[in-house]
């Protein structure tokens, strides 16, 4: 599996398997065969529900702890944010049966950010998590975090595909050293994308299906990327883009379907601010 080395020298896949979406009740039974099929980078969070379930998969599989790489992400906490912030990191690796996290990520820029923040230093700094980022950061949010702090965030996680594809985020992100990572690499099929006609001509010159042109795009651009599917043979499919390369013809026809524009949320509509800040998760 190809890495990514974040900026404080830890190893990342720059593929892995994520859980949005999966019911708790599907998730052990997903993650299984995605750890069969290879997959060492596992993405989950407080807010999907399901991190017990990751954890039992992660038991069951018994692959060594050292060879896997597991995100998980701190919600929105109310003050004191910094005791609420341990407790939940605390809750996460019961949840999960660990001892420490690969990846640890403030899931959205919200409420007591620089107490969370200060707090997922302090993990950083015991080893309860190896890496500490951000999710759903622009620009102005992710340098005036950098700017303020002592830790400059390994990752972060925001929404990337054809559609919006984040290239000034990118850019500055790469000037500063912080990883960037794809959530909704698939735009969860919105503009029709696996039937898109340039996505398709492009996998059929390679004998690919739109999903590994997607992926090998992000990959090309040094990308983390985190498909989901419940689906076993889908997750080999997704996993097997590493024996092709896109042109730099095919990248630059890819890159000119970038519309500039969220698919999902804009984190800038109020009120979408106020219900995230105001949304809270049972302990």
């Amino acid at each position: 599996m190809q890495t990514v080395t974040l900026n404080n020298g830890v190893q990342m896949p720059i593929l892995g398997f994520g859980v949005y979406q999966i019911p708790p009740e599907q998730t052990e039974q997903a993650v299984c065969e995605a750890l069969s099929v290879g997959y060492r980078l596992l993405d989950t969070a407080a807010a999907y529900g399901n991190e017990e379930a990751v954890g039992r998969a992660i038991k069951a599989s018994g692959i060594p702890r050292e060879e896997l790489f597991v995100t998980t992400k701190l919600w929105v906490q109310d003050a004191p944010a910094h005791d609420n912030t341990r407790r939940a990191i605390e809750t996460s690796l019961k949840k999960l049966g660990l001892d420490h996290l690969d990846l640890y990520l403030m899931h959205q820029p919200y409420g007591d950010v620089y107490g969370q923040w200060r707090a997922m230093e302090a993990a950083n700094q015991e080893g309860l998590a190896k890496a500490i980022g951000v999710a759903n950061f622009y620009p102005d949010r992710l340098l005036d975090l950098i700017f303020n702090n002592e830790i400059t965030p390994a990752v972060n996680q925001i929404e990337t595909h054809p559609f919006f594809q984040r290239t000034t985020d990118h850019d500055l992100m790469r000037e500063h050293g912080v990883q960037h990572q794809s959530w909704g690499g698939f735009a969860e099929g919105r503009n029709d994308l696996f039937t898109h006609p340039l996505l398709s001509e492009i996998g059929a010159t390679h004998g690919k299906s739109v999903a590994q042109v997607v992926l090998r795009w992000l990959i090309q651009r040094s990308i983390v990327t985190i498909p989901k599917s419940v689906n076993p043979d889908r997750m080999a499919q997704n996993i097997d883009v590493f024996d092709f390369e896109l042109t730099d013809d095919q990248m630059a026809a890819i890159a000119a379907l970038d519309t500039g524009t969220t698919l999902f949320f804009d984190h800038h509509d109020p009120e979408m601010v106020a219900w995230l800040s105001k949304r809270r998760l049972d302990s």
